[in-house]
């Protein structure tokens, strides 16, 4: 008996060792030592790497400084009331939010840093580093170092051909837009965000040789640019490709292009291992906060530094505009669907169209990491944090609309939900033709109430929705959720119902009323 019970207690033992094994021999041993230890990413753990230093430039200019802390957080009260804390303060300290600067017509509003960081901290870019790698491609295409995005990659890698001549028809395009068809395998444990051992993710992320991974073992799943992935890999070709056009490594290239031309301060960049020597390209860039929006207001002024054309105006725009000939059915129902409030991935940048043709676009990361740009304000916003509990990567688009509908948010913040509503339907009857907001902020607006357990003001909310866009199947779903939290299940269901009715594909709608059957 004892014996049958030691074997029970050997046989899980020695299939975990036998997997480990079976994985070292795949990836190798460094790699299952730093998935076992550092699955979870964090923004400390560029220092478990080498780093390759990138000198910063002599430049002088600085932002002007005019602080108006007040109004600037007053643009996150909806996140701070719908995250259920009572002071700004108290959210960026519980969001583990690290720096916050907002900048407009090049002079800073706000600038503080939380959490024990500060002006001269390191700031980890996480997936914004993906931004940066697109400005170097441009700039190897400004100085005729690369001959367009139409390019093959197989033109600076030749090695992929021979191993699958499909590779020939992915363009530095496709790479650039996320539309390449590489194969990227995802996988969470059960009921957690901790990669498995064979996730994409954590295989170009945590392997000590990420360019022989490219090289040797990365595969094609589908046809280039016929679907869209964000997918890690992408940035990493590129990554390579400008390393095999320039003769240079990244860092150094970024350094000649970028931070020895408009950067106060020196960076880092991680490397996958001492021997191999290759960025992580997709998200290991770490910089200085201010940094970060100097990089913002480049591009806000269209590639043009104090007279000095540092990377192609062409190119910024087509980084950071919509490509509106991609049928917006490739890409997955969050981002917006064909909407006039969307999101779009252009050029390894994110933006967001508004109904009143605006737009805004920015670089985004892991954990809380953003610098958003508002063009048609000359607004630049970075946050940089390291949690996504209380902080959502829609937090800065919503800000970007109070500014935008800042009367109503303010009245709203000021004298409450109904005297808003009624001082602005009596408005409205005198000025048939004003506007005080649009959807998409009201859906936000609503949702922070009704987060915050204010059930009736959600409601009242989300009825003027109704009222002023009775066509959008959405509005309904959104007051029924408010019926549904408020224990109101017969009028929950008639508004799912209708919203069902009016967009039999409503997948939320099928999903909430079998939940209430």
């Amino acid at each position: 008996m004892k014996r049958a019970i030691k074997i029970m207690l050997l046989i899980p033992i020695l299939l975990i060792v036998l997997a480990l094994v079976v994985l070292c021999i795949k990836y190798s041993p460094s790699y299952v030592y730093r998935l076992i230890t550092q699955n979870v990413a964090d923004v400390y753990d560029y220092q478990k790497y080498e780093n390759r230093v990138i000198n910063g430039s002599e430049d002088t200019f600085q932002f002007e400084k005019e602080l108006d802390e007040s109004y600037v957080e007053s643009l996150f009260q909806d996140r701070v009331l719908g995250s259920g804390f009572k002071t700004f303060d108290e959210w960026a300290k519980k969001s583990q939010t690290t720096a916050l600067i907002f900048i407009r017509k090049d002079t800073i509003l706000y600038e503080k840093y939380f959490n024990g960081f500060e002006s001269n901290s390191y700031f980890h870019s996480q997936s914004m580093a993906k931004s940066f790698i697109s400005f170097l491609i441009g700039a190897a295409i400004d100085e005729g170092l690369i001959s367009g995005v139409n390019d093959p990659m197989t033109l600076y890698i030749p090695e992929l051909k021979e191993r699958d001549p499909d590779f020939e028809k992915i363009t530095i395009k496709n790479l650039l837009e996320m539309r390449s068809g590489l194969k990227y395998v995802t996988g969470y444990f059960p009921g957690t965000y901790i990669h498995l051992p064979w996730h994409a993710e954590a295989v170009g992320y945590y392997h000590p040789n990420v360019r022989k991974l490219l090289l040797k073992k990365v595969d094609i799943a589908r046809e280039p640019g016929k679907t869209f992935e964000y997918n890690n890999y992408n940035t990493s070709y590129l990554g390579l490709i400008i390393e095999r056009a320039t003769n240079k490594t990244v860092s150094e290239y970024l350094e000649d292009k970028l931070w020895s031309q408009i950067m106060t301060q020196d960076a880092l960049f991680s490397v996958d291992s001492k021997k191999s020597g290759f960025e992580y390209m997709p998200s290991r860039l770490i910089a200085r906060a201010n940094d970060y929006a100097r990089f913002g207001r480049l591009f806000l002024y269209e590639g043009n530094w104090n007279g000095k054309q540092i990377i192609s105006k062409d190119w910024v725009v087509k980084s950071t505009r919509e490509n509106k000939s991609i049928p917006r059915e490739i890409y997955p129902d969050w981002l917006g669907g064909d909407n006039c409030n969307h999101t779009y991935y252009s050029y390894q940048w994110w933006g967001n169209t508004n109904c009143d043709s605006t737009f805004e676009f920015f670089a985004n990361g892991n954990l809380g990491q953003q610098i958003y740009v508002i063009p048609d304000k000359e607004i630049i916003i970075v946050h940089c944090g390291n949690s996504l509990e209380y902080y959502g990567e829609s937090d800065l688009m919503h800000a970007a609309d109070c500014i935008r509908f800042n009367d109503f948010h303010q009245s709203i913040t000021n004298i409450g939900v109904d005297e808003t509503i009624k001082q602005y339907r009596e408005k409205k009857k005198q000025f048939p033709s004003y506007q005080a907001f649009d959807e998409q902020f009201l859906i936000g607006k609503g949702y922070a109430f009704l987060n915050a357990g204010k059930i009736e003001d959600a409601q009242k909310i989300f009825a003027l929705n109704i009222d002023t866009y009775p066509d959008s199947w959405t509005v309904y779903n959104n007051m029924g959720e408010a019926f549904q939290r408020g224990g109101e299940i017969d009028s929950a269901k008639f508004y799912y119902n209708k919203s069902l009715r009016m967009n039999p594909e409503n997948n939320w709608a099928t999903e909430k009323l079998e939940m209430l059957k």
